[in-house]
């Protein structure tokens, strides 16, 4: 288990198309350990394995408030509806955009332990779904974006302390 880089956007590796993972054995537990371990120090919510360097198709999910899930070999099998959603990626820090995800999906993966698991979804976990196997895809959630929409770039937190003191 360790924390790795998160590789950023223009990197290569986050516009090619990870391979499925065939057998499940310590290296790709290693990797969903790291996954898991990384997304957590980023305070994101998803983490796909090419973003940290790995062309297998493994994410990484954690909603607030929940345990952190791994999906191996994750695919969407049905979709619905259409949400404008703000969306940012720990590959493309500092910004964010609006764009159009599904109101619900069904997905199909493998678990940690190699089992079928089903999974029908809406909300943030919805989104998260499409975005990680989107990176699994050599996809980036700007690439969404509408000819006239734009990311946008996103403020540092001002202090608020900071502020008074300097008053």
């Amino acid at each position: 288990m360790a924390i790795v880089p998160i590789y950023e956007f223009p990197h290569e590796v986050l516009r090619k198309k990870a391979r499925k993972v065939k057998k499940l054995d310590d290296s790709i537990h290693r990797i969903a350990d790291d996954l898991i371990d990384t997304m957590q120090n980023a305070q994101g919510v998803g983490l796909a394995a090419n973003q940290i360097g790995i062309l297998k198709r493994i994410i990484a999910i954690q909603l607030p408030e929940e345990d952190p899930r791994i999906y191996i070999n994750p695919e969407i099998i049905a979709k619905e509806g259409e949400r404008e959603v703000p969306e940012a990626c720990l590959s493309v820090p500092g910004y964010t955009g609006i764009i159009t995800r599904s109101i619900w999906v069904k997905a199909k993966a493998w678990d940690r332990e190699w089992k079928d698991v089903r999974i029908r979804a809406d909300g943030l976990l919805a989104q998260a779904l499409e975005h990680e196997i989107d990176h699994l895809n050599g996809i980036l959630y700007m690439d969404h974006l509408s000819e006239h929409q734009k990311l946008q770039k996103v403020e540092p937190e001002t202090n608020l302390e900071e502020i008074q003191e300097e008053d």
